[in-house]
């Protein structure tokens, strides 16, 4: 798919990640972008037609189809994530909170979206997951799970969507220099070299873009001897 012209919706695009998207998508000549966030007023870029959109909300989800008839790409891009682990006494708590906006907020979107997109000739999705989706390191349980069952979902579509010839993209990546990381004294990439990867291999008509070489590597470890996802040993 070709951003050239494209009418896009990208979800979360009030920072971070999203706002890259959408300052990339502009930049590649997209023709119209919703931008959408819980706050519409936190969406002060030039060019948008800001969206008020909580995905966990479905009534906003409806408001935000009947409105964006024309769209021609989504991203999946809305996503929160608390520190904890999976014994925590609030695990439960925590997991569900997550799993509403990561795993069914992707759902509904895409749900929501998948007519539109096939009265547009199919058009695309682009899901954006992580390499936490593979692998879990005990701090972010309840986000690692999330992000497993958003790969999982987005696998399905992938399928279900075929039909209606909807390109259906994975994104997959490690540390991003943004909000959700700010207290991880780690290697990060930033946000706007993960967008141009994932926007390169959308219109490259991929399945999957790995945006730095710690996924890689990860990936490539799911079926080594000792398969990536389990503990290393010393």
């Amino acid at each position: 798919m070709k951003i050239d012209n494209a009418v896009v919706l990208v979800t979360g695009a009030n920072r971070g990640i999203g706002l890259a998207f959408v300052q990339e998508l502009l930049a590649r000549g997209a023709s119209k972008v919703y931008a959408a966030a819980r706050d519409p007023a936190t969406l002060t870029l030039p060019g948008v037609h800001a969206l008020r959109l909580d995905v966990n909300n479905p009534d906003d989800v409806a408001a935000a189809a009947a409105l964006a008839t024309d769209v021609t790409l989504v991203i999946n891009n809305a996503g929160i994530a608390q520190p904890g682990g999976i014994l925590d006494a609030d695990s439960e708590a925590v997991a569900r909170r997550i799993f509403e906006t990561n795993f069914f907020g992707m759902l509904r979107i895409s749900k929501a979206f998948a007519p539109i997109l096939a009265s547009q000739g199919g058009g695309a999705l682009l899901n954006v997951l992580s390499v936490a989706s593979w692998v879990s390191g005990g701090g972010l349980a309840a986000y690692s799970a999330s992000k497993s069952a958003a790969w999982s979902l987005t696998n399905a579509l992938r399928i279900e969507l075929a039909a209606q010839k909807t390109q259906v993209l994975a994104l997959h990546m490690a540390y991003v220099d943004t909000d959700l990381t700010r207290g991880f004294d780690v290697p990060k990439s930033s946000p706007a070299a993960i967008v141009q990867r994932a926007i390169d291999a959308l219109e490259a008509g991929l399945d999957e873009v790995l945006a730095d070489e710690l996924t890689a590597q990860i990936k490539a470890g799911l079926v080594a001897p000792r398969p990536s996802y389990l503990p290393q040993l010393a």
